[in-house]
C-alpha cells in the first residue's frame, strides 16, 4: 500500500523559513518523480517544485529563488525548503509521487500559514 505523510507545516511570521518532509512508503521511490503541491482556500492546486529521479528540479514562478526541494532516496524523503515565506504562501501543501506510468500518489497535505 502506498503511503506517502508529510510534515512540518505550521504558523510562521513573514520573511521565516520552514522545511516540509514527505516520507513515501509502498513504491521504488528512488525511480519515481516527486514534488510538492498547494492549494490556497478557494484556489486551484498549484504546481510548487518538483525533482526527477535523475534529481532535476523545477519551480514555479513564484517560489523560485526561495524554495529548494531535495530528495534523500535512502530514507524515502522528499524535502521542501521554504526561505523567506511570504503570507501569500499559505496553503496546504501536498506531497506528491509519480511513477513511471504516469500513476499519481497523493499525501494527505500539511496546512503552511505566513502571517504578516
Amino acid at each position: 500500500q502506498v503511503q506517502l505523510v508529510e510534515s512540518g507545516g505550521g504558523l510562521v511570521q513573514a520573511g521565516g523559513s520552514l522545511r516540509l518532509s514527505c516520507a513515501s512508503s509502498g513504491t521504488i521511490f528512488a525511480i519515481n518523480s516527486m514534488g510538492w503541491y498547494r492549494q490556497a482556500p478557494g484556489k486551484q492546486r498549484e504546481l510548487v517544485a518538483r525533482i526527477s529521479s535523475g534529481m532535476t528540479t523545477n519551480y514555479a514562478d513564484p517560489v523560485r529563488g526561495r524554495f529548494t526541494i531535495s530528495r534523500d532516496n535512502v530514507k524515502r524523503t522528499v524535502y521542501l525548503q521554504m526561505n523567506s515565506l511570504k503570507p501569500l504562501d499559505t496553503a496546504v501543501y501536498y506531497c506528491n509521487e509519480r511513477n513511471n506510468g504516469g500513476v499519481n500518489y497523493w499525501g494527505q497535505g500539511t496546512q503552511v500559514t505566513v502571517s504578516s
